[in-house]
């Protein structure tokens, strides 16, 4: 049997996933593909630079365990980095080589020219008419790191931001793009890599604004026959805050601006940070071409707190706002509270208003009233575990059974369902909830909520599957 690099890198790959967790495998190994095999030499494919520098890091022993079982003593890994144009320096067993399709993508990239001519650029942000190019960051001061508080939901992402505070522009995150559901703290990490940076770096202009302000503004320029300015404008910023770009979907005038300007920001070195509540492969109605930049840096996911860190939330607040408050209290909120930090929040200051403006002991019965009220109010997020159970419920199977490989059909419905119904009730990606659920891939639930909505249009059991389901899942 001849030897290629896919069946070379296959061997490497069965070798690495028996020696490290499986979601390590998944973050960063599945995304790697085989390229070519010359003189001993592997190249593989990778999405970014960061994502090379984080396997030379973090990886490179295993990778040189593997392949030199494979390919022997003098067996020597390349690394193609999609879109870029860079060399680094070279390893003593790995080397990192430019994409050799990036001068013709780079080709079609077309750049609006910085247009020195008029010193006096609109600023969206002042009174119109007054000239002044004096930039307020739009920044809230009270978002910080320090109360951002690190958990292994959210690790990743605060340690990027971290990274990307102490070297805007002078680190492989560029773009960072901070996604995750509602409540979970995208917005507070957003602000807080920009407070950060003004403190700092005094110099620099950092500026947030929302993806739906932007596009507002945009519009104006538009009717105002400005749309030079506006470019001008946002292309003089060093570092640029978007929240929400999701918020950009469909709207391919203001898609096409912020493309122009975020390829002199990048080029000039800028740093670009976003913030999104779905990952870059879930977007609907956003430009490929977009899309791709979102992924040349680091997409990092914010996720559910786990209990830990929900306590340690709490506590904090409680610190911050010099309240004292029984531990078995704060356990029970954290409890019963698990999706949403802002929810998280909102009950202890509900917890603390009642108890003050009624003269009442904080008591477990207390903080059951609240908890059940607010979470009743704020419309409960169902969990993808949750879900899961409760579809293994209704068709009297274990969760295992489930999220197994089977191909058995009514297994297989029932799963499509469990995917279904993640999407349908939970804001976690497509990603998210694959590899919650029997680890697939975002294509398989893409597939599954697909075929869920033919099957309720043509099958009169299933739809009465998913009705009942609903019902159980809305209680």
């Amino acid at each position: 049997m001849s030897v290629t690099a896919q069946s070379v890198w296959n061997n490497c790959l069965e070798f690495i996933k028996d020696n490290i967790q499986p979601q390590a495998y998944k973050t960063w190994f599945e995304p790697i593909k085989a390229v070519k095999l010359t003189d001993n030499a592997l190249s593989i494919q990778v999405p970014s630079k960061f994502f090379y520098e984080w396997l030379e890091e973090h990886y490179v022993k295993i990778l040189k365990v593997s392949l030199t079982k494979e390919l022997g003593e003098t067996a020597k890994l390349v690394y193609i980095i999609k879109m870029e144009n860079t060399y680094g320096n070279k390893q003593p067993f790995t080397e990192k080589i430019p994409s050799s399709n990036r001068s013709a993508v780079k080709s079609q990239e077309v750049d609006v020219p910085f247009n020195n001519k008029n010193p006096e650029l609109r600023n969206p942000f002042v009174i119109p008419g007054i000239r002044n190019l004096q930039i307020e960051s739009q920044l809230n001061p009270n978002y910080s790191f320090e109360n951002f508080l690190e958990g292994d939901s959210n690790r990743l992402a605060r340690s990027a931001g971290l990274a990307v505070a102490s070297k805007p522009g002078g680190t492989s995150f560029n773009p960072l793009l901070i996604f995750g559901g509602v409540g979970l703290g995208k917005t507070h990490l957003a602000h807080a890599i920009g407070v950060d940076i003004k403190d700092k770096y005094p110099e620099k202009t950092v500026l947030y604004i929302s993806a739906e302000k932007f596009t507002q503004q945009y519009i104006d320029a538009v009717k105002k026959n400005n749309r030079n300015d506006f470019i001008h404008f946002y292309q003089i910023i060093d570092v640029l805050i978007i929240d929400d770009v999701q918020f950009l979907s469909g709207k391919s005038g203001t898609q096409d601006v912020f493309f122009h300007i975020f390829n002199h920001l990048h080029q000039n070195g800028k740093q670009v940070i976003l913030t999104s509540d779905k990952a870059p492969v879930d977007m609907q109605d956003i430009e490929q071409r977009l899309l791709s930049r979102f992924k040349w840096g680091l997409s990092a996911e914010l996720q559910n707190p786990d209990f830990e860190t929900r306590v340690s939330i709490l506590k904090n607040k409680l610190y911050r706002d010099g309240v004292e408050m029984p531990e078995d209290i704060i356990d029970y909120v954290a409890k019963n509270i698990k999706t949403n930090v802002r929810e998280l929040e909102g009950a202890i200051i509900s917890l603390i208003a009642q108890s003050s403006f009624n003269k009442k002991e904080i008591t477990i019965d207390l903080a059951k009233q609240i908890v059940e009220k607010f979470v009743k109010n704020t419309k409960r997020e169902v969990s993808i575990d949750y879900i899961q159970k409760t579809v293994s419920e209704y068709f009297q199977m274990d969760i295992s059974t489930l999220q197994s490989k089977t191909r058995k059909r009514h297994i297989v419905q029932a799963r499509q369902l469990a995917m279904f119904f993640a999407k349908k009730f939970t804001k976690a990606s497509l990603a998210s909830i694959g590899s919650q659920i029997g680890k697939r891939d975002h294509a398989t639930v893409l597939h599954a909520c697909k075929t869920v909505d033919n099957l309720s249009s043509t099958d009169k059991q299933f739809r009465k599957y998913v009705e009942d389901i609903t019902k159980k899942l809305s209680i």
